[in-house]
């Protein structure tokens, strides 16, 4: 049988999310936790790869197993085991053919700011004081939706064979002392969204003009996009599959 595992983490002590040869990862600890458990090598495959630091509010792997889970008892058990930044939240029983990574629809992701020193936030949040314009940062998400090329937002020497994305949601609000981005796509490139906010923020501060951005996007061209936000404020919030209805 295959089971889909709907999880979520606190990324700040882990490598991100793939197994790394000499690192610890969220996989690896997901892996030897469900192998120890149901006394079974268990492989778990990944609805994506998130970068060292970066968190996921909502995330989902689906591995095989030869019997019936009940879904209650092993959410308990797993959650008693593994450790305080790992969460279980379901085992959802699935078709064989059903894979966690190819059949996402989308996913969505949000980064945050505060924007006045947060002792209580500051491992979760990005501390950015200089003031922003947010309604020109959210012209900038229009641009956005014109492109489907985000090569100039990726890592470089990555092993993708295609940085085509449709971005379906992008946009900028504010509340209080924090500012949100929330953007959603099909898929994303390895530093997509890291790279996405720092060159809006740049856009913010008045450094770049929006024909810059589309200027940016076009040439392809990691070098002539922004800084890469630090990972701590970004976060996986949501991934979304035809068979699977949110609650």
């Amino acid at each position: 049988m295959r089971y889909f595992i709907k999880f979520a983490y606190n990324g700040k002590n882990y490598f991100g999310f793939q197994i790394q040869p000499d690192a610890i990862s969220i996989q690896e600890t997901l892996d030897k936790a469900l192998s120890l458990l149901l006394k079974q090598k268990i492989e778990i495959v990944g609805a994506g790869r998130t970068d060292s630091g970066v968190h996921a509010k909502e995330m989902y792997a689906h591995f095989d197993y030869d019997t019936y889970l009940d879904a209650s008892y092993w959410v308990k058990k797993m959650n008693s085991y593994l450790p305080k930044d790992i969460v279980i939240y379901d085992f959802i029983p699935v078709e064989k053919e059903s894979h966690a990574r190819f059949d996402a629809t989308s996913r969505t992701y949000e980064y945050y700011i505060h924007t006045f020193k947060d002792v209580f936030n500051q491992e979760g949040s990005w501390y950015f004081s200089k003031e922003l314009d947010i309604d020109i940062m959210n012209k900038a998400c229009e641009i956005l939706f014109q492109h489907i090329d985000f090569e100039c937002f990726s890592k470089v020497n990555t092993d993708v064979h295609t940085f085509n994305c449709k971005v379906t949601q992008a946009y900028w609000i504010k509340k209080g002392n924090q500012l949100i981005f929330t953007i959603q796509a099909d898929r994303f490139l390895r530093n997509m969204v890291r790279a996405i906010v720092g060159t809006m923020v740049n856009i913010g501060l008045g450094k770049i003009t929006l024909s810059d951005f589309n200027e940016i996007i076009l040439s392809k061209n990691r070098s002539k996009a922004g800084f890469s936000v630090p990972a701590h404020g970004l976060y996986l919030v949501q991934v979304d599959y035809p068979y699977i209805k949110k609650q």
